[in-house]
């Protein structure tokens, strides 16, 4: 069975049972304080009696800025506190649509100021962090107890394994990605909502003529631009292929349909100096039609200076049609469980934080901490038995997506280096004006994939 069609069926195994919500197994249990409790038995001695010594946590994450699960990721270290009052929690947040976000890790990691927790990236970003021994591999953690690693859904799990078979980072929640439409808008327009290439390119200067911004998106900060139009083209195993062993023609096509979009004014007109957080602003006031982002981006969906949600009530999400003549079905999603909890090695090698930290670890991947964040961000629970509270339609809509598509595949940066894919940013803006071609921009591409993959 082809990897991609195993990750959609295992995909789905997921859903049917986040649907149904079927029967606990043991995950949700209680994270144990780390050290015994001096009130856990009245004939205890003087010295097993002794209060635990104080441990401080610092967790490093992605839930900070504008993320919908910012207060739900607060509320479970909290949980976690009140359970183990000897143990403070150092909460280091950043958005991840922030650029310096791999930055600060990298050089925390470098520095010998790594968290002891760090909520982060898997696939490349992830291989300097554990070819160097900075985070620990779970697995014997995980084998030690094995009613909470078998909480775990095993796609999850999968997803989040790293190419030398090793477990280093546990998935929280999964999301997919798509193209987020706002019906209201169409259906105001007389315009069919965007289910393959020509109709999109129909509804692109049909809003550009009605000066609507058709599809919003920043040219810098264009990770889910770059990561649909390459898939759309493609297909799930020319998008696998990467750059280090050539450059698959579909690539190309991907990039030459940016310029076919740019050239019908699909982009907003200041998308060369706006970030993505504007571009999102831009689709929750109604200024856009349509927005690429993932699952967690529908929480944003409502505008910021009026709280009004009319936006978020008419949007559904739909996968980004098929580029014609590419290896696309139009049904190829972006999605699956990129990123993860870390354990630093330097913790585990601390016998003053170790247990503390472990306890941590398993507070925030039991079914209660793991619902707390999957309500807030409408995202794919990683372990069994969690049933997600106030789903949005768009949310619902993007489930029912995911069980129709024909493949999940993780996003195009993790199949390239760092390095790589900021190239591929950084030529974007002008592969869209026609100052680079797409083969240009790609064997600029190429030739750092070569650089760095070595």
């Amino acid at each position: 069975m082809k990897k991609s069609a195993f990750m959609f069926l295992s995909l789905i195994l997921v859903m049917t049972m986040f649907l149904t919500a079927c029967g606990g197994n043991g995950n949700n249990k209680p994270a144990a304080s780390p050290s015994p409790s001096p009130s856990a038995d009245a004939s205890a001695t003087p010295e097993e009696s002794k209060a635990p010594d104080p441990v401080k946590l610092r967790v490093f994450s992605t839930f900070g800025g504008t993320d919908a699960a910012r207060e739900a990721f607060q509320k479970a270290l909290d949980a976690f506190t009140t359970a183990n009052p000897h143990v403070t929690i150092e909460n280091d947040t950043m958005s991840a649509n922030d650029d310096s976000f791999r930055t600060k890790v990298n050089t925390d990691m470098t520095s010998g100021n790594e968290p002891d927790l760090l909520f982060y990236f898997v696939g490349a970003d992830a291989n300097e962090i554990i070819s160097a021994g900075k985070v620990a591999p779970l697995d014997e953690i995980l084998a030690a107890d094995p009613e909470w690693k078998n909480g775990f859904m095993p796609a999850a799990l999968g997803f989040t394994k790293h190419a030398d078979g090793k477990t280093y980072a546990l998935p929280l929640t999964g999301f997919y990605e798509g193209l987020f439409v706002n019906k209201k808008i169409f259906a105001d327009a007389g315009v069919e909502l965007p289910t393959d290439w020509e109709k999109l390119k129909t509804a692109v200067a049909a809003f550009k003529a009605k000066d609507i911004i058709p599809l919003a998106g920043p040219f810098d900060q264009s990770h889910y631009l770059i990561e649909h139009f390459v898939l759309s083209a493609a297909g799930p195993e020319g998008q696998a292929k990467g750059l280090a062993n050539g450059i698959d023609p579909n690539w190309e096509k991907g990039f030459a349909a940016v310029k076919e979009l740019a050239d019908l004014g699909a982009f907003p007109k200041d998308a060369g100096t706006i970030d993505l957080a504007m571009a999102s602003n831009y689709y929750a006031q109604g200024k856009a039609a349509m927005i690429l982002e993932g699952s967690w981006a529908v929480g944003g969906f409502v505008n910021a200076d009026t709280k009004d949600a009319t936006v978020q009530d008419n949007t559904t999400v739909l996968p980004f049609p098929a580029i014609p003549g590419g290896a696309g079905t139009g049904k190829n999603l972006v999605g699956g469980f990129g990123t993860g909890f870390y354990l630093a090695q330097s913790t585990v090698d601390d016998a003053a934080k170790k247990d503390a930290a472990i306890a941590l670890l398993k507070h925030l991947t039991t079914k209660d901490s793991v619902k707390t964040i999957a309500s807030a961000n409408g995202g794919i629970p990683a372990v069994t038995g969690v049933e997600v509270d106030g789903l949005k339609q768009a949310q619902k809509d993007g489930l029912a997506m995911m069980e129709a598509a024909d493949s999940v595949t993780s996003p195009v940066d993790s199949k390239v280096t760092p390095e790589t894919f900021s190239e591929l940013r950084a030529n974007f803006k002008d592969v869209a004006s026609g100052k680079v071609s797409p083969a240009e921009a790609l064997k600029r591409a190429e030739k750092i994939e070569l650089e760095y993959a070595k």
